[in-house]
């Protein structure tokens, strides 16, 4: 009895191991094979942009310094005031000029009587010496008298003009349309044309001047694209600008001048762009990024998730033979990254694995996914 449920026991065991091994064979048979979206490389225009740090200015930033000392007695605008060319800025004391004035006219009129006396002396030396009553020397001395006073009226006038001049510039006006800047000095502030900071600064803000920099290859690239530095500047497409806190400025602007001259110290040279300013968004002195868009034309644009990286290089898998093959390119980012166009590694016509690549091993096969195939 022991010996037959021993063999019962064995026979159960045994069938066991049939159905488990039958089991383990049959599992790959319903495995699922994995299906991969492709991306058929071919030619397409992209516009690639580059951002270059910039710093704002006005179109001319005038330091305002008085011409005449004296104290304030009045400020006429405040700071950040649109103003107008002409327009008063301050007052200087204007008495002392005023006195000056009324003396210099003063002047003028005495020279101007002593001219008088020195002609009738003149004029009748004049006579006398005709009629021989007179020497040649009594004439010559009334006539040098006249010149004489004729000088001194000269310079009476020039005293005066320089008078009125100065009381002129006690009011100190603007030179140009604009805005002004801080007000250091106030009422009662002792100024002259000496002191280390202006009175303040009146900045032109109607169009807003942004200057950038490119490196030495950066601006051989851009004259051999466009032919000459005249060239680039003419058919040079619109710039935009990024304000400092990341948004984009409402006008566009364009480049207007390429410097000349590349500074030895940071191997870069200047560019100027001008910006329409008409709603008072930009101020001077401010920072920025100018985006500079480049046309790319007939260029090979694969997408973001068809790559990944390995050890700061680029890689793609491209499908041979129907097998996943790894290659290096070297990519430039467009649309916010969410794009590469590569400049090597690859050319029109290859086929590379668009989705999962991350998961991909070196000659893994490809299942196509039916109509996936990408261009």
């Amino acid at each position: 009895m022991m010996t037959l449920n021993r063999k019962w026991m064995r026979l159960m065991v045994l069938v066991g191991c049939v159905a488990l091994a039958a089991s383990c064979k049959q599992e790959p048979a319903i495995q699922m094979e994995a299906e991969y979206a492709v991306y058929k490389v071919l030619p397409s225009d992209r516009i690639l942009s580059t951002a270059y740090p910039a710093t704002i200015r006005g179109r001319q930033d005038i330091d305002i310094y008085p011409q005449v000392s004296g104290f304030l007695t009045r400020l006429c605008v405040e700071e950040g005031q649109a103003v107008r060319k002409g327009q008063v800025l301050f007052v200087i004391d204007q008495v002392p000029y005023k006195a000056t004035l009324e003396t210099a006219v003063a002047n003028v009129e005495a020279a101007k009587a002593g001219l008088a006396t020195a002609q009738l002396t003149y004029d009748s030396k004049k006579e006398l010496f005709a009629k021989k009553v007179v020497s040649e020397f009594d004439l010559r001395t009334a006539e040098n008298s006249w010149l004489t006073a004729r000088a001194q009226l000269a310079q009476a006038k020039a005293q005066e003009v320089s008078a009125r001049n100065n009381l002129s510039y006690t009011e100190v006006k603007s030179p140009s349309n604009g805005v002004v800047g801080t007000l250091p000095y106030r009422v009662g502030a002792l100024v002259s044309a000496g002191m280390p900071q202006p009175l303040t600064t009146i900045s032109d803000n109607s169009d807003m001047y942004v200057y950038f920099s490119m490196t030495e290859n950066q601006l051989l690239a851009l004259t051999r694209r466009y032919g000459s530095k005249a060239e680039a500047l003419k058919n040079m497409p619109e710039v935009e600008l990024q304000l400092n806190d990341r948004s984009m400025y409402g006008e566009k602007g364009r480049v207007e001048t390429i410097s000349g001259v590349v500074d030895r110290s940071t191997g870069t040279a200047s560019l100027r762009a001008v910006f329409p300013n008409q709603n008072g968004l930009l101020y001077s002195g401010t920072s920025g990024n100018v985006i500079l868009p480049v046309a790319m034309e007939g260029s090979l644009v694969i997408p973001q998730a068809a790559t990944f990286e390995l050890q700061d290089i680029t890689y793609v898998y491209k499908v041979v033979d129907g097998k996943a093959q790894s290659a290096p390119v070297k990519v430039t980012r467009v649309n916010g990254g969410q794009e590469y166009i590569v400049t090597d590694g690859l050319k029109e016509g290859d086929v590379i694995v668009a989705e999962g690549v991350g998961l991909l091993r070196e000659g893994t096969s490809i299942k196509v996914k039916q109509n996936e195939e990408r261009k």
